[in-house]
C-alpha cells in the first residue's frame, strides 16, 4: 500500500489599534484558508458556527444526496478538517495511529503519515482529535499525546513532540482527546501536569514558546478556545478543576475560577460579551462566569450554576443569545445564555452532537441508527426539517461531530466517512 510511504520520511498593547492587531494576527493564518473551509475543530472561530450560505432549507424524505463515501479510514473518533481541496482526519490503521489527507472531490486517499502507536484507553481505541491546518502545515494529536506537524500537501513529517515525555503531561483516563489550536505563529495544546497545563509551540519549528506553569491542573478532554477579552488575547482552558484564561503572548494565567467536574469533562467552552459558559455530564450541569478587569487584574465571578444543560460530549453552540445542545435527562434544549433558563426542550433524535450553518442545526444521534436531523435554529421551538438514518453504521457509538464545509456535510463513523451534498438547488 504505497500511501504509507511517508512513514519513512520520517505585551499586547492597550490601544484599540493594538487590540485589533492582536486579533488579526491571531486569526490571520486561519482566515487565509477562507471562511467556507474548515481548518480546525469547530471551524475558523472554534465555536461550531459555519459561515456557509445557500444550503438546503429542508431535506427530502431520505435525506440529502450522498456525494461519495470513503472507507478503510481506521478505528477512532477523529473529526475532519477541510482546507484547499483536501480533507484531513485520523485513524488507527495497521497498528499505527495516522493522520491522512483525502481528496475533497471524491474522498480518495492522497497520503497517510504515522503519528504514533495505535490502541486506546478505557476500551475505546483510536484517535479522538481533529487535525488543524494553517499555511500548508497540518497538526495532529493522537490518543497517546503524540503531536505531529506534517506538510499538508505531501504528508512529510516536519516535527513532532510528546505531551507526556516533552512537557510532563499525564494521559487522561480515556486518552488525549483535545484538538490542537492554531493561534497566529503558535500551536497550542494541553499536556496538563505540574510543569504547566498548557504549552505553546512555534508552529513551524516545534520549539517551546511558553508553558503555563501557574496552572498545574491535569487535563480532561475539552479543547482550548481563543478569545480577546477586555483587550487581552487569551485562551480559555476547561479542566475537571478549573475554568481559566491564559495569555497567548506569554502563558501568564490571567484569571481562574473553581469549577469541579466529574468523571469526564469534555465539551468545548463558549464565550460572548465577557461571559464564559461551560458544561459537562455525569450530573454536573453548567456554569457561567462573568470576566471583569480592574487595571491589569482580571477576575472571574460566577453568574449561575444549574443542571439545565448537562452536556456529556456532544457539544453546545451559542447563537443569538441562546445555547443549544443535548442535556442528559432533558433532551435537546435551548437555554438562555445570560440567565441559564430553559427556553424549550424536545427529545429529538436522542443524545448526540451538533453543528450549525445557514440558520439550521445539524444534529446527530450517538446511538442506534445514528440518525441525523436538520432543525431550525430558533428559540421558538424544536422544528425538524428532515432526517435520515446513517448508512454503513458501525457497532460503536457515533460520537464524531457532524462537520460542514463548502456545501457539504461530513459524517464520520469509525473507518467510514460519508459526504453529503447540502447545497440549495
Amino acid at each position: 500500500m504505497d500511501y504509507w510511504r511517508n512513514d519513512e520520511m520520517n505585551s499586547v498593547t492597550k490601544t484599540v489599534a493594538g487590540v485589533l492587531f492582536a486579533v488579526l494576527v491571531g486569526c490571520s493564518s486561519l482566515l487565509a484558508q477562507g471562511k467556507l473551509d474548515l481548518p480546525q475543530w469547530r471551524g475558523v472561530d472554534r465555536n461550531g458556527l459555519s459561515a456557509e450560505k445557500g444550503l438546503l432549507k429542508a431535506w427530502p424524505l431520505n435525506g440529502p444526496a450522498l456525494a461519495w463515501e470513503a472507507k478503510d479510514l481506521g478505528i477512532g473518533y477523529s473529526g475532519v478538517s477541510v482546507v484547499k481541496g483536501k480533507i484531513y482526519t485520523m485513524g488507527d490503521v495497521d497498528g499505527k495511529s495516522v493522520v491522512m489527507a483525502l481528496n475533497e472531490a471524491d474522498g480518495s486517499r492522497i497520503w497517510a503519515t504515522k503519528v504514533g502507536a495505535s490502541g486506546g484507553y478505557g476500551g475505546y481505541e483510536g484517535p479522538r482529535s481533529t487535525p488543524a491546518v494553517a499555511e500548508n502545515l497540518v497538526y495532529a494529536l493522537n490518543q497517546h499525546g503524540d503531536l505531529l506537524c506534517a506538510d499538508a500537501v505531501t504528508g512529510k513529517e516536519v516535527w513532532r513532540k510528546s505531551l507526556t515525555a516533552d512537557f510532563g503531561g499525564g494521559t487522561p483516563g480515556w486518552g488525549y482527546a483535545e484538538s490542537p489550536l492554531i493561534e497566529g505563529d503558535k500551536v497550542l495544546c494541553s499536556p496538563g501536569g505540574t510543569r504547566g497545563a498548557v504549552v505553546a509551540l512555534n508552529r513551524k519549528t516545534g520549539n517551546v514558546v511558553w508553558q503555563s506553569r501557574e496552572l498545574a491542573d491535569e487535563v480532561h478532554y475539552s479543547s482550548l478556545i481563543p478569545e480577546t477579552i477586555l483587550g487581552q488575547r487569551q485562551v480559555i482552558l476547561f479542566t475537571a478543576k478549573s475554568v481559566a484564561g491564559i495569555a497567548v503572548a506569554d502563558g501568564k494565567m490571567l484569571w481562574r475560577a473553581d469549577r469541579p467536574g466529574k468523571t469526564a469533562v469534555v465539551p468545548t467552552p463558549v464565550y460572548a460579551d465577557n461571559q464564559v459558559f461551560v458544561t459537562s455530564g455525569y450530573g454536573i450541569g453548567c456554569n457561567s462566569f462573568k470576566i471583569s478587569k480592574a487595571g491589569d487584574v482580571f477576575k472571574a465571578e460566577q453568574i449561575y450554576a444549574n443542571v439545565n444543560m448537562v452536556n456529556h460530549h456532544g457539544g453546545v453552540i451559542l447563537l443569538n443569545g441562546n445555547i443549544y445542545g443535548f442535556s442528559d435527562g432533558k433532551g435537546w434544549i435551548c437555554q438562555d445564555f445570560k440567565t441559564g433558563g430553559v427556553v424549550w426542550s424536545n427529545p429529538g433524535v436522542g443524545k448526540g452532537s451538533i453543528a450549525y450553518a445557514d440558520g439550521l442545526f445539524y444534529v446527530r444521534s450517538e446511538k442506534g441508527k445514528g440518525t441525523v436531523a436538520l432543525i431550525e435554529a430558533t428559540p421558538r421551538a424544536y422544528v425538524e426539517k428532515g432526517r435520515f438514518d446513517q448508512p454503513d453504521r458501525s457497532k460503536k457509538s457515533s460520537w464524531t461531530h457532524p462537520a460542514i464545509a463548502n456545501g457539504r456535510l461530513y459524517i464520520r463513523d469509525q473507518g467510514v466517512l460519508l459526504c453529503y451534498d447540502i447545497k440549495g438547488k
